[in-house]
Formats: C-alpha cells, sequence, structure tokens
C-alpha cells in the first residue's frame, strides 16, 4: 500500500494523438524520443510516476522504462508483466535490475490478460480461469526471488530453484499491482498484491468493490490492499470549455466507427470490460452530457476505446473534487491520461494537482 497519495500520468505507447478516433491520420508521430519527451514533462508538471501500457499495440515497457529512468530523477515507472508470456524467475531478474538502475522507482503491474484470442497470438493456450491461477503463483514466485528464499518452488505451473538465482534479490521490492474485475482477478489480488487496479467506473461502484476487497484480504490475514484507479481527464479553466472538449471528441466518432468497436469490445472476456460498455449502453451517442453517468464522470472515451472507458471531465476545481471523492473511497493511486497526452499532462499538472496538493 502507498503511505501518500500517488499521481500517475500515462505514455501512450501504442500512439497518442489529439482525438478518440484510432485512424492512422489522426495519430501524432510516433518515436521513441516523443516519448521520453512525454515522461520529462510527466515528471516537471510534478506526477509522481507514468505508467507503461502492455499490449500487442504498445512498444516495450521494460525498455521503454529503462530509457526514461535515465532522463528522469524521481519519476516511478509502473511496467506491465504478463504471465505466460515471460517466466517469473526471468520477470523477477528484469525487475531487479531496472529498481537498481532506477535507484529504486520500479511499479510492477500484473496483467493476466482478458482474450484468450490475444493470449494464444504469443503462443499462450491457458483457459481463463487457469490463467488467474498462474498469475497467483507467479506473483508467489517473483515474491520468492526477491527475498532469495532458500528453497526450490514447485508448484501446479512452475518449478524454480529461487535459491539460485542472486541477481533476482532485492532489499527494497517495488510495490505489486494487480488488475482486474472479475472474481478470480480479486482472489489473486487479495492474495498476492500490494495494490488492485481499478478503471473509472463510478465512485458508488468503486466503493462497493474496494469494501469486498479489502474484506478477502483480511481473510487471507494480510493488511487490506491497496487501490489504484486507471481514468481519462478533460480539465479547462470552466465547466462549459471542459464539456465542449469532451463534445468534440464525440463529434469524431461516426456511428459505423462506434458500432465497430463496440462489435470488437463485446467480444472481450474480460468483466471489466463488460462493467465499462454497461456505462453506456442505452444512452444517446451523439449526445455529449447523457454519457455523463455521474457527475463529471463521462463514458464516451469507451465508446471506442478499450480499457479504461470513462474521464473525469470540468472545471480545474470540479476535478480535483471528483478526484478527492475516489481518494476519500480509499484509492491511492491515480493513474490518470489526456489527448493527447504531451499536452495534457501539462495542464493537469499546473492547474488539478496543486489543488489536490493544497499547493
Amino acid at each position: 500500500m502507498t503511505s501518500t497519495t500517488q499521481y500517475h500520468w500515462f505514455i501512450s505507447s501504442g500512439g497518442d494523438g489529439r482525438d478518440l478516433a484510432p485512424t492512422g491520420e489522426r495519430r501524432l508521430r510516433q518515436g521513441a524520443d516523443y516519448l521520453v519527451q512525454v515522461a520529462r514533462a510527466s515528471e516537471r508538471a510534478g506526477f509522481d510516476g507514468v505508467m507503461l501500457p502492455l499490449g500487442a499495440y504498445a512498444l516495450d515497457g521494460w525498455l521503454l522504462a529503462a530509457a526514461m529512468a535515465a532522463e528522469t530523477t524521481r519519476l516511478r515507472f509502473l511496467v506491465s508483466a504478463r504471465p505466460g508470456l515471460e517466466l517469473p524467475t526471468l520477470i523477477a531478474q528484469k525487475a531487479a535490475t531496472l529498481q537498481r538502475l532506477s535507484l529504486g522507482r520500479l511499479q510492477l503491474n500484473i496483467v493476466v490478460g482478458s482474450s484468450s484470442h490475444d493470449q494464444r497470438a504469443y503462443g499462450d493456450f491457458l483457459e481463463r480461469e487457469q490463467r488467474y491461477l498462474r498469475a497467483q503463483e507467479f506473483v508467489a514466485v517473483v515474491r520468492a526471488l526477491w527475498r532469495g528464499e532458500p528453497a526450490l518452488h514447485a508448484g501446479r505451473f512452475y518449478t524454480a530453484d529461487v535459491a539460485g538465482l542472486a541477481a533476482a534479490r532485492l532489499a527494497e521490492p517495488p510495490p505489486v499491482f494487480v488488475a482486474g474485475a472479475s472474481d478470480l482477478a480479486e482472489q489473486v489480488s487479495s492474495a498476492e498484491a500490494d495494490l488492485h487496479a481499478l478503471w473509472g467506473e463510478t465512485p458508488p461502484m468503486v466503493a462497493e468493490r474496494i469494501a469486498r476487497l479489502a474484506g478477502q484480504s483480511r481473510a487471507h490475514g494480510r493488511p487490506p490492499v491497496g487501490f489504484a484507479l486507471r481514468i481519462h481527464v478533460i480539465a479547462r479553466a470552466t465547466a462549459a470549455a471542459a464539456w465542449e472538449e469532451a463534445a468534440r471528441l464525440l463529434r469524431g466518432l461516426s456511428p459505423q466507427l462506434i458500432a465497430s468497436a463496440q462489435q470488437q469490445l463485446a467480444r472481450s472476456e474480460s468483466v471489466g470490460q463488460a462493467r465499462m460498455r454497461a456505462l453506456h449502453q442505452g444512452r444517446a451517442v451523439d449526445d455529449v452530457r447523457a454519457l455523463e453517468v455521474y457527475p463529471n464522470i463521462w463514458s464516451g472515451v469507451g465508446l471506442v476505446r478499450g480499457g479504461a472507458g470513462t474521464a473525469i471531465v470540468g472545471s480545474y476545481d470540479e476535478v480535483a473534487q471528483r478526484i478527492e471523492e475516489y481518494r476519500g473511497l480509499g484509492v491511492g493511486v491515480f493513474l490518470l491520461s489526456g489527448y493527447p497526452n504531451l499536452e495534457e499532462a501539462a495542464v493537469v499538472g499546473r492547474h488539478v494537482l496543486p489543488r489536490l496538493r493544497g499547493v
């Protein structure tokens, strides 16, 4: 768990742009220089860290984090690992290496994978339930390697001489995040995670999940797991200006694009993705305020984007107030982003973070 609230920004290594529509002509030119520029801008803006995504669409987060660590001084790096793509022994060693290179700035995010199709594309043919069971053992092995336990681990999915990998030992290991909205994901988190990552559902929905996971952690004899929240931000000087920006994003989405994206998202096995889709189903997709599912919580992003499908929309004060509401529920790490990430990092850093920190 975190002792103080952390605010992270996002490294959009799969493509960044000013619009929601994921069309090639609307993407900003990508490259390592641009992504490092976003990391530097995030640090200058006052963010505590950055999140690096994982998937077939994104550049490798480990390599990017190493490059960014050399260009920053205090920025943390939330890097994702997916059990089944790499052995826990290798992840433990990579994490230990990056933790040392960055002088203790690594955070590790365990992503189980929401699509059997994508997993098979990587050569992983385990079914969904088995993937979660493997993830729980994966984290246990990684932690044992960091501790340098003098034992042979022989489990259901992994066998490893955890005492034989000295390079993986860490006196100060990074915190482990686990993401997911299913019962299986919560089981992994309550047993092994330091923090559970949630997508930006409404505060009442988040409160219910936090209460449930806290109870599950106690059942495992562990302190309550901490919580992170992944959500976009559209913050402007006035509420009217913020909602006009949301309306601009919505105008860039054709009915055909929305229908195609929703068909694809409906095939996802992810419980979290289904919950994101449910937020906007039955609402008018041509009316920006009709997609406001809670004061300042806009579900329009999820019309065409997978993953976190909501944004906090409002004036600087309103955005800060909504973040404070989530913080009051127990969220300790906020994983924020905007369109595009370079410019919006400066906006949020200049106008929202000082309100949250009382500066």
